[in-house]
């Protein structure tokens, strides 16, 4: 129970610094998530509301990525899986457990997709300064793949422009 409330402290921190950096110009300029064994950067600019993850509807007879649809703030949304989206091979049945402590977090509103991507770990707010190297993606990357950031600690951190995910036909065909 303490872990549920402090994921919920730290959600709520993080959509308050979120909306703080967005009133008061770019000090930050990415959302940094954790998504199976892989690091994630969300533009802010692209990135809408964090909402932990409940009460979602399964969908039948569509992708493995798609886990369902939920309500959130009386709208109704997709979820995607972003982890097994992206391939990652190291996903396994996820625990109730688990699952409690995964977040959604919704594209901009500006971006008119009713989609929210599930991740299994919020990091915090990230700034230009707090990466030591960018690399541009390698030839064959995915299109919506922006440049591959390491962090002061050697962790390698990878932008995904949500735009460009919003408008590829794959991941807006959810059917199996």
């Amino acid at each position: 129970m303490a872990n549920r409330e402090a994921l919920r402290e730290l959600q709520t921190r993080l959509a308050s610094r979120l909306q703080a950096a967005r009133s008061e110009g770019v000090s930050a300029s990415w959302l940094a998530v954790r998504a199976g064994e892989s690091n994630y950067l969300f533009p802010l600019a692209q990135s809408g509301e964090i909402f932990p993850l409940a009460n979602i509807q399964l969908v039948p007879y569509s992708r493995p990525w798609f886990m369902g649809v939920v309500n959130l703030r009386g709208g109704l949304y997709g979820v995607v899986d972003l982890a097994t989206f992206m391939g990652d091979g190291s996903m396994r049945a996820r625990s109730e457990q688990s699952l409690a402590e995964s977040s959604v977090i919704t594209f901009n509103a500006a971006l008119e997709l009713n989609c929210a991507l599930m991740v299994d770990g919020l990091a915090g707010l990230r700034k230009r300064e707090a990466f030591t190297d960018a690399t541009v993606p390698p030839e064959g990357s995915p299109v919506f793949f922006g440049n591959r950031f390491t962090d002061l600690n050697g962790m390698h951190w990878q932008e995904i422009n949500l735009r460009s995910l919003s408008q590829l036909p794959e991941f807006l065909s959810i059917s199996a």
